[in-house]
């Protein structure tokens, strides 16, 4: 599982509460983040240096617990990899398309990935008369690493980035973003309570836990995660304890990608 930083850690977590067996090996690229503003074909440069970096270790399957990495460089990564890949894109929208009754979705992510066009591309592919309206938030990032969910400045961002959502009718918020569950509270508060919000991680994981079942490679036994990161800042240390709910410090491996 790999991420541009920590936010992908949400999705770790996902993992370990459905399948507590199952031993993860998470690479952050904490030296390099932000992806987002990045071009396209740096993203996926940097991408392929992590898959190179977890194919190595003979892992079973990929996860990009990134939606800006998914939404730029999964094909590139599909084809270097030899194992099955999962993205955090396809599986959100298809859960999205699933969950709209008004037909209009809203997305919020990074500038990168919301200008891919990927989330309106895929859920035009399921339903072709749904409407995706979307929102780049950048800030919600670092207020989210800031631990500043609570503070009035994630409400007045908040305000100023989803008013754009009034009056659009959508009646589902993508979380494009794996940092973005971390501000779940004021984000639903924000839209209100006739808005269903989803993030990547569950239904990224129901699928990836489907393939494992098929293909009878289930883990049994006590886990054994890893965690390298390209900086082995406290800033990683921190956030990631706290949505972990443990500390990893004696887990976490700095390495050179």
């Amino acid at each position: 599982m790999f991420d541009s930083g920590v936010g992908g850690l949400t999705v770790a977590r996902e993992l370990c509460s459905q399948f507590p067996e199952e031993s993860v090996l998470y690479l952050g690229d904490t030296a390099r983040v932000p992806y987002g503003p990045r071009g396209r074909d740096t993203i996926e440069r940097f991408a392929l240096e992590m898959v190179q970096f977890l194919l190595q270790r003979e892992v079973k399957a990929l996860v990009i617990a990134c939606n800006t990495i998914s939404a730029t460089a999964f094909e590139a990564i599909q084809e270097m990899s030899p194992v099955p890949v999962f993205d955090v894109v396809n599986p959100t929208v298809r859960a999205a398309v699933s969950a709209t009754d008004t037909g209009v979705l809203g997305v919020i992510g990074t500038v990168t990935t919301v200008r891919s066009g990927i989330y309106a591309e895929l859920a035009h592919r399921i339903r072709p008369g749904v409407r995706v309206v979307g929102r780049e938030c950048p800030l919600f990032v670092p207020i989210a690493e800031e631990h500043l969910a609570q503070h009035p400045v994630a409400r007045l961002m908040a305000e100023e980035y989803l008013q754009g959502f009034r009056g659009t009718e959508a009646d589902v918020l993508i979380l494009g973003c794996t940092h973005y569950p971390l501000l779940r509270d004021v984000i639903g508060d924000y839209m209100g309570p006739g808005v269903r919000l989803i993030d990547s991680a569950q239904p990224t994981v129901a699928e990836l836990g489907r393939m494992l079942r098929e293909n009878n490679l289930l883990r049994s036994g006590p886990p054994e995660h890893q965690f390298f990161v390209s900086d082995a800042s406290y800033k990683f240390m921190e956030i990631a304890n706290g949505i972990l709910g443990r500390d990893i410090s004696a887990l976490v491996r700095q390495v050179t990608l």
